[in-house]
């Protein structure tokens, strides 16, 4: 679906709460903050006990909370491909998060840390119409600092070759996996951080003591790369403070693996008490505190929105800058990401198989906070949304066209008017044996085992049994049948040739 150009009317401006339609901005700042990994139920707006992050819930008690927003897919590459595209993962170029390179040496990740020139994942098509291009031509300043994904260093397909004027931040999704790097990227400029090389997957050496905290040191750095990159992001905004501006600022928090400051660490070990280490990282590093680790990591982040706020009033751009806060997919379920110990998918559950790599509610259902300075009337909004709406939602906000897209503006429900709503949503991943699901209205419609063959589609009444505990598939045959034309209309061959991002469906007879 594909949105015209729209400018917000006097009306939509009172019902946004505005004190007068002239002061409302043709073109508001955007901001968008993107997290890595964290789940529905990891912001104490969205009912988190334990982890603190009181600047979002500031966000979350001046704007509108969504309670039924939606990723586009339950894994990094796949959902940011739709982020700056608008189009939902039948339609999307990146539907995995395979990398370009084949690792040779049987180390695994480590095959990048030892030889970073194998750095990044496949790339998009050259010229790919995304977000960045379309704000660039309304005359917006664009900028992302964070995580890329979407294409290695050497090819068409990096950020300032796709509509961000500024980047700063980690080309590759596996390199970022340390937080303290040895090196980012400003622009297409490779930038030494001062950090050492750090292994990933090996166990804490014998002989150090595991209850040591100092036998961990060797796992940190001097630069923390969540810092490096705020600073980059907070000189752009202030460079472009006289707008329009749009920064998506894509942390890596709180991804695996789990590392953050040691003091703040400290405060969340004198909250949440003693811990047992993880002596053997897996994939990731052995951590001395993961729990203390993982909620330090959410709350560095926060404190940092409270102190970009605080640069916003400054600047006096305030009211003039719409802050949107998301997750790129539900919560990892490893030893480093102890997400049923926080309860991180909140109402929906996080145990393995459940949150991130799957299309369970866990994995693709996300927090969504969007602020406006002191212009909206904070409030909930169930609207049944994705992250395909973003680009045409920006689109109106802008004043311009969006290219085509999968995508239904949600500015009337920021806005408090009537709504267009989606009759279905659609996804489909190709990873983890392969899933595809469908929601409608109250339904959802969910098929997993995708790659062996499987055609039996699941049935849920998603509002009264939002963990999927109950298959009503046998008793509604018509409800399926309309979720496998949904299937059938939406699923198309993926234009990359890269055999991960197939998926063969076993439609039915």
């Amino acid at each position: 679906m594909q949105t015209n150009k729209i400018l917000l009317t006097a009306a939509a401006a009172a019902a946004c709460g505005c004190t007068g339609a002239d002061k409302l901005p043709e073109k508001p700042n955007v901001i968008f903050l993107l997290f890595d990994d964290l789940g529905y139920g990891d912001l104490g707006c969205y009912g988190q006990q334990m982890i603190e992050t009181p600047n979002i819930d500031a966000l979350a008690s001046h704007g509108i909370l969504f309670t039924d927003m939606y990723s586009a897919a339950p894994l990094s590459a796949p959902s940011r491909c739709c982020l700056v595209t608008g189009q939902h993962m039948g339609h999307s170029q990146i539907r995995g998060n395979e990398e370009h390179f084949v690792p040779t040496d049987g180390r695994g990740w480590n095959t990048l840390f030892l030889d970073d020139t194998m750095e990044g994942q496949y790339p998009m098509l050259p010229g790919t119409p995304t977000i960045g291009s379309m704000m660039q031509a309304a005359g917006y300043k664009t900028a992302m600092v964070g995580k890329w994904g979407l294409g290695f260093p050497a090819s068409d397909s990096t950020p300032n070759k796709m509509g961000f004027d500024y980047f700063y931040g980690f080309n590759c999704q596996a390199l970022a996996h340390s937080y303290y790097p040895t090196h980012l990227w400003e622009n297409d400029v490779k930038i030494a951080t001062g950090n050492e090389t750090v292994m990933q997957g090996e166990p804490l050496p014998e002989g150090l003591d595991p209850m040591d905290p100092a036998s961990y040191d060797r796992y940190g750095g001097k630069f923390y790369s969540p810092d490096l990159m705020y600073e980059k992001l907070e000189k752009f905004i202030c460079d472009n403070a006289g707008g329009p501006f749009f920064a998506m600022w894509t942390t890596t928090v709180p991804h695996s693996a789990v590392q953050a400051p040691v003091d703040e660490v400290m405060y969340y070990v004198d909250k949440l008490g003693d811990e047992e280490p993880r002596t053997n990282g897996g994939m990731y590093l052995p951590v001395r505190y993961p729990h203390a680790s993982y909620a330090a990591m959410v709350t560095h982040i926060d404190t940092q929105v409270g102190k970009l706020v605080a640069k916003l009033k400054e600047l006096g751009i305030w009211d003039n800058t719409v802050f949107i806060v998301s997750s790129d997919n539900g919560p990892a379920h490893n030893g480093n990401s102890p997400m049923e110990y926080f309860q991180s998918g909140g109402p929906f559950s996080c145990a393995a198989g459940w949150g991130k790599s799957s299309l369970h509610e866990g994995g693709i259902r996300m927090p969504f906070i969007v602020a406006w300075g002191d212009r909206l009337k904070a409030r909930k909004s169930g609207h049944i949304a994705y992250f395909a709406d973003l680009m045409p939602t920006l689109a109106e906000l802008a004043g311009t066209e969006a290219p085509k897209n999968d995508g239904i503006s949600f500015v009337p429900a920021i806005c408090g008017k009537e709504q267009p709503e989606h009759e279905y949503l659609y996804w489909e991943f190709p990873g983890a044996k392969g899933w595809v699901a469908v929601r409608m209205g109250e339904w959802k419609g969910l098929l997993k085992k995708v790659r062996g063959g499987n055609n039996e589609m699941e049935l849920y009444n998603i509002v009264n049994d939002p963990r999927e505990t109950t298959d009503l598939s046998a008793g509604h045959p018509g409800i399926v049948e309309k979720m496998w034309e949904i299937v059938r209309e939406n699923h198309t061959e993926p234009v990359l040739p890269v055999e991960q991002f197939r998926m063969d469906i076993n439609y039915p007879n």
